[in-house]
């Protein structure tokens, strides 16, 4: 089987290339037709003129029609690159793997816009027309399928459901207990992540070293940031392992958004990939793939208490550690592997072209 891999996607976002790659290891082979927009800019998703245009131009660089291919995936953020994709398809099955909808994104999770504005009620078009011109959606959990489905009026038979994983090639079994304890959050500080619930409890538990990596919208909370937490704006993709290896625990996401119920965030999996116990939310989705005290420690949204109280109870107890580190690599290694993966994607477009054929 031939796969285009295809649009504006951000080739180094991980959902991409953890597709591209578990394909690979597959069988499929995975041919890209790829016009760069997103690279190498700090916030993907500033709005203006100049993103507009910049999406324009692209897009127009996309009408070509490649030969010689099975089925298309639109890779993420491809929400604008429908009418180039079925225009190079001719035919063929499109399949849209869009990780997020842009409304419930700047709309409702990071709040850019005001729901119901002009802005708000375009990016719904976006959607709708995106979801509905594909021949299947490929959703990253089934609480997120669902609900994307509610949103864009799409049939939920055409959804299907692969997790998000992690590049293998970078996140390995890496980690072991050391000394002194300290509680790594990595990623965008954004709404989703709950980063207010994770300052306050730093702020609970002043003898635990905290370390936050990331920086984005909601930088200006961490001017006032406790003692115990350390801040370091940005590292390099490659050396997030050896963070996760010398960490006493990882953190997920604790926003109180709907959103946060519904998605399970690329850090989390990268931290079960390298062993590193992992404490997040107690979400719908979370439940999809994690068991309370067996793979993870999940803690309700937005619960400062008892995010510190779980954080306290990991740094008092190596055997505890000791165990969600296996049980979340376990995990990870049954559920959400390349191999894994791999073969859902390879079930999936097998389906796809045989019902287009």
């Amino acid at each position: 089987m031939r796969v285009l891999y295809f649009g504006t996607y951000d080739r180094v976002y991980p959902r991409n290339a953890q597709v591209i790659s578990c394909l690979r290891g597959a069988g499929v082979d995975v041919v890209e037709h790829h016009v760069s927009v997103w690279e190498g800019r700090q916030d993907n998703w500033a709005a203006g003129l100049a993103s507009a245009s910049r999406v324009a131009v692209s897009e127009l660089r996309l009408l070509r029609r490649p030969k010689g291919f099975d089925a298309l995936i639109v890779g993420y953020p491809g929400h604008f690159d429908f009418p180039a994709a079925r225009w190079a398809a001719r035919g063929r099955p499109v399949v849209f793997n869009p990780l997020v909808s842009l409304a419930d994104t700047l709309v409702g999770d990071r709040g850019r816009f005001r729901p119901r504005s002009l802005a708000a009620r375009t990016l719904e078009a976006v959607d709708r027309r995106a979801f509905r011109s594909a021949d299947l959606v490929v959703a990253d959990t089934e609480a997120h399928a669902d609900f994307l489905a509610r949103l864009t009026g799409v049939p939920r038979s055409r959804f299907a459901v692969c997790l998000v994983g992690a590049e293998e090639r970078i996140f390995r079994p890496l980690w072991s207990r050391t000394e002194p304890f300290t509680c790594l959050f990595v990623g965008k500080l954004i709404p989703l992540h709950g980063l207010e619930t994770i300052l306050e409890a730093a702020r609970l538990a002043p003898e635990v070293a905290f370390r936050i990596v990331g920086s984005g919208q909601l930088d200006a909370l961490l001017e006032s940031r406790p003692e115990n937490v350390e801040w370091v704006p940005w590292i390099e993709y490659e050396r997030l392992p050896a963070e996760l290896a010398r960490a006493g625990c990882a953190l997920g996401i604790f926003g109180t958004s709907g959103k946060t119920g519904r998605v399970i965030p690329n850090k989390a999996y990268q931290a079960l990939a390298c062993g590193t116990p992992l404490v997040t939310a107690d979400t719908e989705a979370a439940r999809e793939l994690l068991v309370d005290g067996e793979s993870a420690l999940l803690v309700p949204a937005g619960d400062a208490a008892a995010l510190a109280a779980a954080i306290r109870r990991l740094a008092a107890d190596p055997d505890l550690a000791e165990h969600l580190s296996g049980g979340g690599l376990y995990t990870f290694e049954q559920r959400a592997s390349e191999q894994v993966l791999g073969a859902r994607w390879r079930d999936l477009l097998d389906r796809v072209t045989a019902r287009a054929a």
